[in-house]
């Protein structure tokens, strides 16, 4: 198959300034809601994107688990490869992706730590082998095989028994937006844009051209 000539015409919907929400954080809510009701395979995965102090962008999937008006909100190992590109560069960007809605969000701004109550009552949701998981991936570490986060599991039970605290490497991280954009395919390659902008704490709604 050539993939040069894949082609899909997106008629499924349509993105105006007069149906879409004054401010950003309701128009994400209204558009998540509705991929959470379309029953969409992780709706709440998102593509997060940082810059190392070398300059080289890497990206990959993480999981939204709140957001507000103060911005969006995940979780991960602080020691990680994000983790280490966020404590030099603390700019990142997010993109969700629902193609069997034809729509695409991205979104911009500074990333701050979560407070430490907020990343302990997160970790107290979760599963037990993901808490212990935690404290057994030496996330983006290389490592020997797999029997090594075996072994290590083993030893965080042994430690941590059924009530293994948070380790001090994990915990949130908030993406506090100054931009917003809205995709939903068009025909013709002729795609609605909204972007927010942040403006002297305002958010100003514009068109882009697709």
């Amino acid at each position: 198959m050539d993939i040069a000539h894949l082609r899909k015409s997106y008629e499924r919907d349509a993105l105006d300034e007069e149906a879409s929400a004054a401010d950003p954080v309701t128009q994400f809510d209204t558009w998540l809601q509705q991929a959470l009701s379309a029953q969409l395979p992780e709706p709440n995965a998102m593509t997060l994107a940082t810059v190392g102090s070398d300059g080289r962008p890497s990206s990959r999937i993480v999981l939204i688990k709140g957001y507000d008006a103060r911005g969006l909100v995940w979780y991960t190992n602080y020691e990680s490869r994000k983790g280490r590109e966020l404590e030099c560069n603390p700019y990142a960007s997010l993109q969700f992706h629902w193609v069997e809605l034809e729509r695409v969000v991205r979104v911009e701004g500074r990333v701050e730590k979560t407070s430490t109550d907020e990343s302990d009552a997160y970790y107290a949701t979760r599963p037990l082998d993901s808490r212990l998981g935690a404290w057994a991936s030496p996330q983006s570490q290389v490592i020997g095989s797999r029997t090594v986060l075996v072994t290590n599991v083993a030893k965080a039970a042994a430690t941590h028994g059924l009530h293994p605290p948070r380790p001090p490497h994990w915990g949130g991280y908030r993406l506090v937006p100054d931009r917003w954009e809205f995709w939903q395919g068009r025909k013709s390659r002729l795609h609605d844009r909204l972007r927010y902008r942040l403006q002297d704490g305002q958010w100003q709604r514009e068109r882009l051209a697709p």
